[in-house]
């Protein structure tokens, strides 16, 4: 029976109970009181009547339709060897070609669901969710196992409710006839959801029965090809190699193969052994099997068991868990640097894991490389970059101090012109001078280690300038500690700051005397040095050339290891709260630094300590080619006009006020834009620029080159609470500009405005 006769019957129903009702509401019509009901009952007769003329109507276009439909299809697939099937939306199987009423049988079960029920599992599921997808893009396509091989399903629709299905059969290649059977090997099919479609005779007679399901056969759940496995047999548990070849249909074809009776390869070990490649196995629970001759060298190993944690460490997790995700497969393998524990600390290798099979068995090989130089640069680097990190902190903090104090010491400047020393508050105000000067020597350190103080380096004679320092140096050691100085032959100059470098002098040679509580020998030396070759220490490197080296020596208590690498770390100490800062070794690092120089450190705890600084010889270069410079200006106090550009509030409120108790004229902007603003007058005279460098948008040396431009021979100071070799390069290129160093007092601001006008 076709769609069309089945619909054709359903409108042939519904005709007649129309047919009824038009035939109730005439005769109702006819004995009907009243013209008014029954004209409303013939006219609901009318309609009836006309509403089934209608319907036979369309009934009759729509079985034409679908005979029409029919015929094309039987047309087409009715000579086709692949059953193909109609259904409608439900299912309900409405036609079918010659081979399927073969295969299946004519008509056979109203729905598809029925037909296929006995030739694979679920195909409810499967044919609704090739109809949701068919409804989606028109047609869809699945290959389904069955328990002869498989079933390529595939449907298209054809109108609004209707489907045509071709199911194309492959039978399995060795699962039937005599292949399978005539194996010796055990042999089974599966699908990918572990359920059993086939086992061979030898499989049968292995497990003592037919099985159903893959985990009922193998201790594991995940089978991988190749390995050996543990097999449920009916004479208790075996093992055997697994060998799967991917099957049609998303099936499993698993063989089992059996485990060769000797594990010894003699020419497979002596290949191992001699490899020129450092090489460790190891078991899936991290025990070592075997290395080779080049890894027992390396890793100094002899015949008692290892534990893969116990040969390294250092991966931030246990070892053992990576090993584990090479062996699962969670991790493809890859390569970590590891410290060699049984080499020390400092012995670091390169691990590299690879997954392997041996015999069937999962097993893990290592392969070793020395990492030592690796690791050590890139702790040189870790540590390069955390000293640079300090350091930008430190200046940045110092900067800011540096305004902070420029107004406190400026205010208090101002507020000292109008106290005389009789004056009870005049104490008060040199007390706060002074501890503003203490806290402007403490942010000078902090410079000193940023490297963004302000030097003034000069030719320096080292024999000379210790030697001048020695008296100072004996006031600090005390009467328990003897200090010896001792002077190398042919010591060459050296250019540095001579402040500075006494305050490293100093500062090594107080923390020498803090070692030594109970008394001891400060040496200090000096040698001239000739490096032939670059020179490797630490995280320096030095170029070779010539040096003058100083060296400072204590006999006290030494520093431990571990704290070796944190000596130069600002306030980093080992003293007691009040007897340091901890920032005397990281001020002398700076110092050293930004002088050119190297400081390195020998020592070992109850020995003593040995620094070492690494001068270059100064080569005295040709003079600095003469900077042009302006007319000098002879002019009266009071006669000046002075641009104050600064954008501390604080700051350019003390510095306007000292320069007028002077007699300027006294501009004021709050940035460089601003400045740039008053010059566009050109009535307005300006003597003197007085400008911060580092300040928000423009900064110093960009807004005066410009202003510049127009004014030629107008004067510049620079005031900056960094050091002046940050603006060297610009300020080389501005005629007539000083530098001036915050913090700064009221007498330095003034006596350096008068010094530009001289």
């Amino acid at each position: 029976m076709t769609k069309g006769f089945r619909q054709t019957a359903k409108f042939e129903r519904g005709a007649f109970i129309l047919l009824v009702a038009a035939a109730i509401f005439g005769a109702t019509a006819v004995l009907a009181v009243g013209w008014m009901w029954q004209l409303g009952f013939a006219t609901a007769s009318i309609t009836l009547i006309m509403l089934v003329i209608f319907q036979k109507g369309s009934s009759a276009l729509v079985a034409k339709s679908a005979s029409r439909q029919d015929m094309r299809i039987n047309d087409l697939l009715q000579n086709d060897a692949t059953p193909c099937f109609t259904t409608d939306g439900y299912g309900q199987i409405l036609y079918q070609n010659g081979a399927a009423q073969r295969r299946f049988g004519p008509d056979q079960g109203a729905t598809l669901v029925a037909a296929l029920k006995d030739h694979f599992a679920a195909p409810s599921a499967v044919l609704y969710r090739l109809q949701s997808r068919a409804n989606s893009l028109g047609a869809a396509r699945e290959d389904v196992t069955t328990q002869r091989g498989h079933i390529r399903l595939s449907v298209h629709k054809i109108s609004p409710q209707r489907y045509l299905w071709r199911l194309e059969e492959f039978a399995d290649r060795i699962s039937t006839g005599r292949g399978a059977e005539s194996l010796s090997l055990p042999m089974l099919t599966a699908n990918r959801s572990g359920v059993v479609l086939f086992s061979n005779d030898a499989m049968r007679r292995l497990l003592g029965g037919r099985p159903k399901r893959l985990d009922r056969i193998f201790s594991k759940q995940l089978l991988r090809s190749g390995e050996e496995v543990e097999v449920a047999a009916a004479q208790g548990p075996l093992r055997a190699i697994l060998a799967e070849i991917e099957g049609h249909g998303e099936r499993r074809e698993i063989y089992l193969l059996p485990v060769a009776a000797s594990r010894n390869d003699q020419t497979v070990l002596t290949d191992f052994e001699h490899v020129p490649v450092p090489l460790l196995k190891f078991d899936p629970k991290g025990t070592l099997i075997e290395a080779n001759k080049a890894a027992r060298d390396l890793m100094k190993l002899d015949d008692s068991p290892a534990q893969f944690h116990e040969l390294f460490d250092g991966l931030g997790r246990p070892v053992v868990d990576w090993l584990s995700d090479i062996v699962s497969e969670k991790l493809p393998g890859g390569s970590e640097v590891l410290c060699a524990r049984t080499l020390g600390d400092e012995v670091f290798l390169q691990v590299t894991l690879r997954r392997m099979v041996e015999l069937g068995r999962p097993a893990v090989l290592a392969v070793l490389q020395d990492a030592t130089a690796l690791k050590t640069l890139e702790a040189q680097f870790v540590q390069s970059q955390k000293m640079q990190a300090i350091g930008q902190l430190a200046g940045g903090v110092a900067h800011d101090f540096n305004n902070l104090l420029t107004a406190i010491s400026g205010h208090c400047d101002l507020l000292l012109l109008r106290h005389k020393s009789d004056d009870p508050q005049y104490s008060d105000l040199i007390q706060i001078h002074q501890n503003a000067n203490r806290a402007a020597a403490l942010v000078g350190q902090l410079l000193a280690f940023s490297r963004k103080q302000t030097l003034k380096p000069e030719r320096i004679d080292l024999s000379e300038a210790l030697s001048d320092l020695t008296h100072l140096l004996n006031r600090l050691v005390g009467e328990r500690v003897r200090l010896r100085l001792s002077h190398g032959a042919d010591l060459g100059p050296i250019r540095a700051d001579k402040r500075q470098l006494e305050q490293v002098i100093m500062n090594l040679v107080v923390n020498a005397r803090d070692a030594m509580p109970g008394g001891g020998t400060i040496s200090i030396e000096t040698e001239a040095l000739h490096l032939r070759d670059e020179l490797r220490r630490d995280r320096a490197i030095l170029p070779a050339g010539d040096y003058a080296v100083i060296r400072v020596r204590d006999t006290g208590c030494g520093i431990a290891p571990e704290r070796m690498a944190k000596i130069f770390e600002p306030f980093f100490t080992t003293k007691r709260v009040g007897e340091g800062t901890g920032l005397g070794l990281s001020t002398a690092y700076g110092i050293v630094k930004q002088s050119g120089g190297y400081i390195f450190v020998d020592s070992a705890e109850g020995e003593g300590s040995l620094f070492h600084l690494y001068f270059p010889i100064y080569k005295d270069a040709p003079e600095d080619a003469a900077v042009p410079q302006a007319k000098s200006m002879v002019m009266r106090q009071g006669d000046g006009v002075v641009l104050l550009v600064e954008d501390e509030a604080p700051v350019r409120a003390f510095a306007s006020r000292a320069l007028r108790l002077r007699g300027f004229t006294v501009l004021e902007a709050d940035c460089a834009e601003a400045a740039l603003d008053l010059l566009e007058d050109p009535k307005l005279d300006i003597d003197i620029f007085v400008t911060d460098v580092v300040m928000p948008g423009m900064d110093g040396p960009t807004w005066v080159r410009k202003a510049l431009e127009a004014r030629p021979d107008v004067r510049v100071i620079f005031v900056s609470g960094y050091a002046e070799e940050s603006l060297s390069e610009s300020q080389l290129r501005i005629p007539n500009s000083t530098f001036l160093a915050k913090p700064f007092s009221l007498s330095d601001l003034t006596d350096t405005v008068h010094a530009q006008f001289n």
